[in-house]
């Protein structure tokens, strides 16, 4: 298992933290997802092999937001 922290812009309330959440905790091989707004970070615990960090990234993409 892998951590990694992700830099998003957009994101400012609970709406945008149950998104992220939800989205990128469906991913194949994601097994925890923390959003932190004041941070702007979002910090998954995944498996490389199924979930890449460009996977993830890319799902964070299509919820509407940038990474940074």
């Amino acid at each position: 298992m892998a951590k990694s922290i992700i830099n998003v812009d957009g994101m400012a309330c609970e709406h945008c933290v149950k998104a992220i959440t939800n989205a990128v905790g469906a991913l194949s091989g994601v097994s925890g997802v923390s959003v932190d707004l004041e941070a702007k970070t979002v910090t998954v615990d995944h498996d490389p092999d199924q979930a890449s960090v460009d996977k993830i990234k890319a799902e964070i993409e299509d919820q509407g937001y940038d990474i940074i």
